[in-house]
């Protein structure tokens, strides 16, 4: 029996969406294997969210690391292709930090009538879920864009 192939899908926004945010998730090549959670690793991949959040390429919501894949609340604006910045951040952090991804990555764009608090909700609920900490508030692991 042949397994299921992945399907490729664009990650651009339709003309009539304007301005969107993704629920995204980004996985590392070899999963079950810890690459992101260690406090080196982290810092400069936050490090690198947050440079591309004050060039504004994306605005982050939320971002938050898990051993082998990370999810995050990103909008970009109409003019960045999201496919495009997330493969350059991609890049970098691989050279920088030595992490191998996965090709490609998983966006889902929200709907007028999902909840962004709920999706920002079932993010940092996922350490909780995988038994890596008892509450949200005590994984270290999350980069969020200070209040103004």
């Amino acid at each position: 029996m042949a397994l299921p192939q992945r399907r490729w899908l664009h990650h651009v926004a339709p003309d009539w969406a304007g301005d969107a945010t993704y629920f995204l998730t980004l996985c590392c090549q070899t999963r079950s294997t810890n690459q992101l959670c260690n406090a080196t690793v982290a810092k400069r991949l936050f490090t690198a969210v947050r440079n591309y959040h004050e060039r504004h390429r994306w605005h982050v919501l939320l971002w938050l690391l898990m051993p082998d894949h990370l999810h995050a609340l990103v909008s970009c604006a109409r003019e960045e292709d999201l496919a495009k910045t997330v493969a350059g951040w991609k890049r970098f952090t691989a050279r920088d930090t030595g992490v191998v991804w996965q090709k490609g990555f998983f966006d889902h764009r929200l709907r007028r009538d999902e909840s962004l608090e709920e999706k920002a909700d079932y993010i940092r609920m996922n350490p909780v879920r995988q038994g890596l900490s008892d509450n949200p508030e005590t994984w270290p692991y999350v980069w969020m864009p200070e209040s103004p």
